[in-house]
């Protein structure tokens, strides 16, 4: 199978396309033949080294990539998946087994749900990674209906996400994005609209003067959004949070392996797609041997969707 590997971290020169051997699926797992997987922030990350600690013991090359669609070819014992099954799936490439930018991938499989038959396999590929992320984060703030959230980074993949996840649960949001992505961050339900800047907090506190009961921060923002909560409130941190906090704010990590077996919230994230509430986008699709200019386009910033492999 091809599939995209590096056997040594750097920049998106060290990318490349490899033949490497198909695995059989074992109990609970299922193999998928992938038709798209995403690019994304954590891609950059496993590549050019910063997640070098987690992969001690693991022999390169290794295979990025978090989350596919494609369709079920092989099942192991115990797996309730058919052949055939059109699938979406969330993959950890910190493994031996590599991660979803392959022909072929073995997965668990609760780290799977079905794909909508009127939704394409590459807009599919979108939604189980950074769909969970945004589950996870809402689901440790444990906000209430009517509480109102702020999300940075609107406009992105998890904070749009965010943003739909967050109306769905019955909260008002206020969503944190360029001034030309209002449209896009209203049209997702946010009933405010702030832009970023050095005194974003006070602008959430004009519209919010109490506070806002929880931010998920897709922006890594960090500590200078702190001033926009409440006391006792809570920050999501999609990535490392620096520094410390303040007036009882609790941080929370999110660690979105913590959700790569939850099979229920996946499957919820489905049911939003197919009820019209979660969109799903992608902004560019490249062939395998294109991933390095994928990979620099994203660190170039300003990419509104995901930017999509398709084998």
């Amino acid at each position: 199978m091809r599939a995209v590997t590096f056997a040594r971290f750097g920049g998106p020169e060290v990318l490349q396309v490899s033949e490497l051997p198909e695995r059989a699926p074992g109990p609970n797992q299922v193999r998928v033949r992938v038709a798209a997987a995403t690019v994304n922030p954590t891609d950059l990350s496993f590549r050019s080294g910063r997640q070098a600690a987690q992969v001690t013991g693991i022999d390169p090359p290794y295979i990025p990539g978090m989350e596919l669609a494609g369709v079920v070819e092989m099942v192991g014992p115990g797996s309730t998946w058919q052949p055939g099954d059109r699938v979406l799936a969330i993959v950890i490439p910190r493994r031996p087994e590599g991660g979803a930018m392959a022909e072929s991938v073995v997965v668990p499989s609760a780290s799977v749900a079905r794909v909508p038959a009127d939704v394409t396999l590459e807009k599919a590929a979108t939604l189980p990674m950074n769909g969970l992320t945004a589950r996870l984060a809402l689901d440790l703030l444990a906000l209430k209906p009517g509480d109102v959230l702020a999300v940075t980074g609107a406009a992105g993949a998890v904070g749009g996400y965010a943003v739909q996840l967050g109306v769905a649960d019955g909260l008002r949001v206020i969503a944190v994005a360029a001034s030309s992505d209002e449209p896009l961050v209203k049209s997702f339900g946010a009933e405010a609209a702030v832009p970023r800047g050095p005194d974003l907090a006070e602008r959430i506190r004009a519209i919010h003067p109490e506070g806002v009961d929880g931010v998920v921060d897709a922006a890594v923002i960090g500590s200078p959004i702190l001033p926009a909560i409440r006391d006792s409130g809570g920050l999501a941190a999609v990535r490392a949070f620096d520094g410390g906090t303040e007036r009882g704010i609790t941080i929370h990590r999110v660690a979105v392996a913590d959700y790569a077996e939850n099979h229920a919230a996946l499957s919820r994230l489905v049911d939003l797609v197919e009820q019209g509430r979660i969109t799903l986008r992608v902004a560019e699709t490249f062939p395998p041997d294109r991933v390095a200019e994928a990979h620099r386009k994203l660190e170039a910033g300003g990419v509104r969707g995901r930017l999509v492999v398709a084998f």
